[in-house]
């Protein structure tokens, strides 16, 4: 395993989870050059380990990620320092390593693109979610503009970006931009629930999925099903490993099993 982290950045891996965590909670853990830099290095150090199911990326409380350091990306008023527009959010869509959001309190603009960026998104109740580019006079730049209407549906979309105003995790949920919503206190407990289902699945199966997902989003329905029957023609079982996988799986909450006919 690669010794990857920043300051402000806090990495550990454990049991085949590299759970990432924004650490600077006295400025909203706002991400410096140095903690996008390092955010680019462990995800790209988890897609090269194969013993890494997942990687799981929260902030300390109280909030998510108030987004980029402003102050530290503008110069402080003299020009953008060398890396201001590092993007590690490009990183996490391109991961081959599945990445679990997991929004502990405000996420707002680059966080919230960050976010959209991620596999998918639980919440906490806590949770806030706003995009406040146009409010201050800026572009996005690392997919606010393709993610968020693609997740919330265009016109919330429009109404976020062009008011800055933020939304709750309720609202949030009934969007479709996360998942869940659970109480603060229980949401680290879903993450390793989460967590442990993802590892116990197959670990081929779980790439070729996300790597299926990815490539049919946005695609005609008669592209996506011909990406998917070619998938299963390149793919080959082991019938006895599948059958042992289904035999022993813990019954758990949702679980489907086959029934007499």
């Amino acid at each position: 395993m690669s010794q990857v982290g920043a300051e402000g950045l806090d990495c550990r891996w454990t049991d085949g989870v590299l759970w990432l965590t924004l650490d600077r909670p006295r400025a909203r853990n706002a991400m410096t050059i140095a903690m996008r830099r390092g955010l680019i290095e462990a995800v790209r150090a988890a897609d090269d380990d194969a013993e890494t199911r997942l990687v799981v990326l929260t902030g300390t409380d109280p909030a998510f990620s108030a987004g980029i350091d402003l102050k530290e990306a503008l110069g402080n008023g003299t020009g953008s320092p060398r890396g201001a527009r590092t993007d590690p959010a490009e990183v996490v869509r391109a991961s081959r390593t599945p990445v679990l959001g997991v929004i502990n309190g405000p996420c707002y603009t680059g966080a919230l693109e960050l976010a959209l960026s991620c596999s998918f998104l639980i919440a906490s109740d806590r949770a806030r979610f706003a995009d406040t580019h146009a409010a201050i006079g800026l572009a996005a730049g690392w997919g606010m503009s393709a993610l968020l209407p693609r997740a919330v549906g265009t016109r919330l979309a429009r109404r976020m970006m062009l008011t800055g105003e933020p939304i709750d995790a309720r609202r949030a949920l009934a969007a479709g931009l996360v998942t869940e919503v659970v109480p603060h206190d229980c949401l680290l407990d879903l993450a390793h629930e989460i967590a442990g289902l993802i590892r116990a699945a197959h670990p081929a199966a779980v790439t070729d999925t996300l790597a299926l997902l990815s490539d049919g989003e946005d695609t005609s329905l008669a592209h996506a099903l011909t990406l998917e029957s070619r998938a299963k023609l390149r793919r080959h079982y082991d019938v006895a490993e599948v059958a042992h996988r289904f035999d022993s799986a813990p019954k758990g909450r949702g679980e489907l099993r086959d029934q007499p006919r």
